[in-house]
């Protein structure tokens, strides 16, 4: 039954092999596309690394497995409250709920599954890192309504994919905020920039159905503005690195993530209806060269 997974599926062998229900369970929380993951993990990362603590791999591991889960929660709740606009984008038409495989009730019982997942990691947080981690709560259940009373979604989005960052550092210190803040916001422009590029798939149906979007609010000026978003993250990050370590190799430390999302900019090709997405994921590999500089600048 391979047509009924979405195109954009990174383990469509695997995620067909399974039964009916708990393949679309899978693909309503998007196992089958572990970049969204991954997205969600390497913020934690940065804040781990470079807080100074060496590498944390148990902290690491639980901040992992709450990525996968609450990505997976926040993809539900997306789906539930955007059944009927999927319905009409052709390629989110076939998610589950969208198409009526899933029904909005046995949705809400695996996003709350999926909660308690979270809940497990959370307790494992001190008092300080669970507050912030719980401030999140009220962006992420905003976000899928973004796309309907403003053109930067993406902007929201990356509030939202990168609380990690603050959860991570709060679990570790409670000071240098300035370092904190300017790490955060580098982040939040770098999610703009790669979450418009994921959104070039989708303008011509967006722009029908009324979806609004960062690549639609950019039109021909795409290109150049997605630059300048990479241009504002590398920036902030090395105000963030100067801050914590003025030391030059603070800076020499971010030339590999600044040449990969270079590249990126370089090579994408809006009108190749695969480059995008192939672009888009790419950012995993921006998200590792990240954490190494972090993890450069905090321990060595």
């Amino acid at each position: 039954m391979t047509e009924q997974i979405v195109p954009d599926s990174e383990h469509k062998g695997l995620v067909a092999r399974l039964p009916q229900l708990p393949r679309d369970l899978a693909l309503l929380a998007r196992f089958d596309r572990p970049i969204g993951w991954w997205l969600l993990f390497w913020p934690c990362v940065f804040g781990v690394w470079l807080a100074g603590a060496g590498w944390q791999l148990p902290l690491l591991g639980w901040l992992l497995l709450g990525s996968i889960a609450m990505r997976g929660a926040g993809c539900v709740y997306n789906d539930i409250v955007d059944a009927d606009l999927d319905a009409r984008v052709a390629r989110t038409a076939l998610r589950p709920v969208a198409s009526g495989r899933v029904s909005r009730k046995l949705a809400w019982g695996w996003l709350i599954a999926l909660c308690m997942v979270g809940l497990i990691v959370l307790l494992q947080l001190r008092w300080q890192a669970q507050a912030v981690a719980l401030g999140s709560l009220a962006l992420v259940a905003a976000y899928p309504f973004m796309k309907r009373i403003t053109w930067w979604p993406q902007a929201w989005l990356g509030m939202v994919f990168n609380w990690g960052v603050l959860v991570a550092w709060t679990q570790l210190r409670w000071d240098n905020w300035d370092v904190l803040a300017a790490l955060y916001a580098g982040a939040i422009c770098w999610v703009i920039g790669y979450d418009t590029i994921y959104a070039l798939q989708d303008r011509e149906d967006d722009a029908m159905v009324g979806i609004r979007s960062s690549a639609l609010a950019m039109g021909g000026r795409v290109q150049a503005g997605i630059a300048a978003f990479y241009a504002a993250a590398v920036s902030l990050w090395a105000l963030a690195f100067w801050l914590y370590r003025a030391d030059p190799i603070a800076l020499v430390a971010l030339l590999p993530v600044a040449g990969h999302l270079a590249w990126q900019v370089a090579t994408l090709d809006a009108d190749d209806p695969a480059n995008p997405l192939e672009r888009f994921r790419s950012n995993r590999w921006a998200g590792a060269l990240m954490a190494a500089a972090c993890f450069v600048v905090g321990n060595a």
